[in-house]
């Protein structure tokens, strides 16, 4: 993973192999989208609290677990669930992710939750603070424990997908329509790809294109290119 030396980007490649530009989110915007979540869950707890007064006891009880639920899992069930992005995140544009790029997991996002309330340390979130302002990413010790990051949430493919020009040949037998987005999705996606994935993929192929590797590869695109009416 690699960070521009101009900006905050960050260059990383996926287990597939896909190469991604990643922006890291600074202290301002996710501190603003940490009080709009605060906001939130504050306003669960005094719905709820208007509910269960009604319970006494009983309904206090309830509240107090209902405010640990709330506390810890709010941000890990919409993280989880919800494409990394709590309610706050999303309105800033945020998301959280792992370090590779890949969806947050329950085992990341419990970790970064639970540490929370390291970086509130000693108050005002001065550890986390002081944490972010230490590394590029802008990770909090939460972040860094669980390899997680906080991004922005429309980042790019590094290369385009548009076939390269080459030779167009027709494939050696009919395709149906499943198989031919299939073939048109691995030809859009091979700029994005690094050539070891490459190779593996074309290489599933061998047995219909009689090639391997890279040569299986551009026989793939060539099929590709006159699926498209695309020629040199």
């Amino acid at each position: 993973m690699e960070a521009s030396s101009v900006d905050t980007r960050l260059a990383v490649e996926t287990p597939d192999g896909i190469e991604l530009d990643l922006i890291p989110a600074g202290p301002v915007l996710r501190a603003a989208a940490w009080l709009i979540d605060s906001v939130i869950r504050a306003g669960m707890l005094i719905g709820l609290g208007f509910v269960l007064s009604a319970l006494g006891a009983a309904g206090i009880a309830l509240l107090i677990l209902a405010w640990f639920l709330i506390n810890w899992w709010y941000p890990v069930l919409f993280e989880v669930l919800a494409g990394g992005a709590t309610p706050g995140k999303k309105a800033f544009g945020l998301r959280v992710v792992n370090e590779d790029g890949t969806p947050v997991g329950w085992g990341a996002s419990i970790v970064r939750n639970l540490l929370r309330q390291v970086d509130f340390l000693p108050f005002g979130y001065g550890a986390g603070l002081l944490a972010m302002h230490c590394n590029s990413r802008f990770q909090r010790l939460g972040d860094l424990a669980a390899a997680t990051l906080v991004v922005y949430r429309d980042w790019s493919v590094t290369s385009a997908r548009a076939l390269p020009p080459g030779p167009a040949e027709p494939p050696p037998l009919p395709l149906a329509p499943a198989e031919q987005q299939i073939l048109l999705t691995f030809a859009e996606r091979g700029s994005a790809l690094n050539p070891e994935r490459i190779g593996e993929l074309a290489g599933i192929m061998t047995p219909v294109t009689g090639l391997t590797g890279v040569d299986s590869a551009e026989r793939l695109l060539a099929w590709a290119r006159w699926l498209k009416g695309q020629a040199r």
